[in-house]
């Protein structure tokens, strides 16, 4: 028999979470459009959920590295992996994409969020910009 699968509410997501030993506060910027939003962090990484209007979670801002208080894109350029935030761009090390990997998969499990077996198996980038396909039609 096929096991039933149950997402949990906003509420309950929240409290797993600080049960979890995340951080949450309100979202300062209101990337939330009209939407409370919530910032969640945990090992120097940060996300931004809100409730959906089935009650469940959404997540407004994928999770991302902290660099100077804003979440950063995880760019990939083929030879290297970068944090780009929209004051600077600075190398990823293996301690960030470790970090980043594990912030985002508890966070799906607390929030019921499907997991994808791609990105179990590591960090997936927000951007891939390859300098060998410029200028390619």
């Amino acid at each position: 028999m096929a096991k039933k699968i149950v997402i949990p509410s906003f509420t309950d997501a929240l409290a797993t979470l600080a049960g979890h030993q995340f951080d949450v506060s309100a979202a300062k910027d209101g990337s939330g459009a009209g939407v409370k939003a919530f910032q969640v962090r945990k090992y120097g990484c940060a996300a931004e959920i809100a409730a959906a209007p089935d009650g469940s979670t959404m997540v407004l801002a994928r999770p991302g590295w902290l660099l100077g208080g804003q979440i950063t894109r995880l760019i990939d350029k083929g030879y290297q992996k970068f944090l780009k935030s929209p004051k600077m761009e600075i190398p990823a090390t293996a301690d960030h994409l470790r970090a980043i990997h594990e912030f985002g998969e508890e966070l799906k499990e607390a929030a019921g969020a499907t997991s994808l077996y791609n990105e179990s198996l590591g960090t997936t980038s927000d951007r891939y910009v390859y300098d060998r396909v410029k200028g390619r039609k």
